[in-house]
């Protein structure tokens, strides 16, 4: 489980880290968005939504309102990034309990 979560981490950082040096527009925000919203969204509907996804997105948002359009995208891609983290790990642990429980 351990090595699961830190897969997970380290994932979402190399995910995140790819950013360009050029400035970042609105339209890169758009599609960021809209790519993080579904990973939310289907995270969601699994029941496995992390609380720090919800405010990468929120803060993401709240940067492009500021029309800081480089940390949106970095946050967006962030929570999209912790969004398909938390999907694989609600597969990982999907049949876990019958390890432990049957034996």
């Amino acid at each position: 489980m351990r090595r699961i979560m830190q897969l997970i981490v380290i994932g979402a950082a190399v995910y995140t880290a790819g950013s360009t040096a050029l400035a970042a527009t609105l339209e890169e925000f758009t599609n960021a968005f809209a790519a993080a919203t579904t990973s939310v969204n289907e995270a969601a509907a699994v029941k496995n939504q992390w609380t720090t996804t919800t405010q990468a997105l929120a803060d993401s948002k709240k940067a492009a309102d500021a029309k800081n359009f480089d940390e949106a995208v970095s946050l967006a891609k962030q929570a999209e990034a912790l969004a398909r983290a938390s999907l694989f790990q609600a597969r990982a642990e999907s049949g876990a309990w019958k390890d432990a429980e049957i034996k």
